[in-house]
């Protein structure tokens, strides 16, 4: 008898990936570490010194992300408050949807801007914050609208902005790692006597060279799993996927770039606000921020008539 999966299972599903290969990440990156120091003759106690240094590291830039990323990412936005006064509408859908979700009032932004888009940030459920452009507000429908909501507010209810802040860093240590050890080279680095072979040398190079890409790849692979995870825990808020693939639909088949986006910013976003991106295939697909529009729709019809 075949297997009937629910969008429970969708959630469940990706969660796991999702960790698994937060996991792995973690691995590669004291990997790296662990094998650009011995490259350059580190080894026994100042081993673990620079293994030390990297997660300490590693610690304060997640510390200071994780505090102050919404505040930078609102601020370069140009988002403004909402207030049960200014957008009554707005504000008693999002209202609504939190109680369903049994979750705090986020504080609701808006984008002056044309191009239908929105996207969730906050460090946690308490500080959570959802951002709608006027162009979403003006172009959708009601229940389309509730469907972008129940999307961005299961990204908070989640903790996708945690994950993706973890990883976030993980890319970045690795690409100064890259950068030190380069550096490093390039003005004498170590002296050889340490017990660095020729061998190790041209492995740390390869390793300065692919682990960049790499983890740009590991962390955008991350980010198109939050966003069938969100797809699938906004469909158990509202119940109707065909909402949330009609928004899909017309949010990414509208032509207006979204002025204030950016690639620091785009990967928050519900579609990916920079225009030309989608039309992905093969190989580039690996640096797309986002899903394919078309797979997860396919997966949205999947869930309908099994919730």
């Amino acid at each position: 008898m075949a297997t009937i999966n629910t969008a429970w299972d969708h959630v469940s599903s990706n969660i796991f990936k999702t960790y698994i290969i937060m996991f792995f990440f973690s691995l590669f990156t004291f990997g790296v570490i662990y094998l650009l120091a011995l490259s350059l003759g580190y080894g026994g106690d100042s081993m673990l010194g620079i293994l030390g240094l990297g997660f300490i590291f590693i610690g304060v830039s997640n510390f200071i992300s994780w505090f102050f990323s919404d505040k930078i990412v609102l601020s370069v936005s140009g988002a403004k408050p909402v207030s049960l006064e200014s957008n009554r509408d707005l504000y008693r859908t999002v209202e609504n949807l939190c109680i369903a979700a049994g979750l705090p009032l986020p504080k609701i932004y808006i984008i002056d801007d044309s191009a239908p888009n929105a996207f969730a940030t906050g460090r946690d459920p308490k500080h959570g914050v959802v951002c709608f452009t006027t162009g979403i507000l003006d172009k959708l429908t009601k229940q389309e609208l509730e469907g972008v909501t129940a999307h961005e507010l299961s990204h908070i209810g989640n903790r996708d902005t945690l994950v993706m802040s973890v990883v976030s860093v993980l890319v970045g240590t690795i690409a100064l790692l890259a950068d030190w050890y380069m550096r490093s080279l390039w003005f004498g680095g170590r002296d050889n006597d340490r017990g660095n072979s020729g061998v190790l040398m041209v492995f740390g190079i390869i390793a300065a060279i692919l682990a960049p890409i790499i983890a740009t790849i590991i962390q955008l692979a991350v980010s198109r799993k939050r966003e069938y995870l969100a797809d699938a825990s906004g469909v158990l808020l509202t119940r109707h996927p065909d909402a949330l693939a009609a928004a899909l639909r017309k949010i990414s088949g509208d032509k207006e770039p979204l002025e204030v986006a950016n690639r620091g910013t785009a990967h928050l976003y519900i579609v990916n606000p920079l225009k030309g991106s989608q039309a992905l295939d093969g190989f580039a697909k690996l640096f797309s921020t986002h899903p394919p529009i078309a797979e997860r729709i396919k997966a949205l019809n999947e869930m309908a008539g099994k919730i």
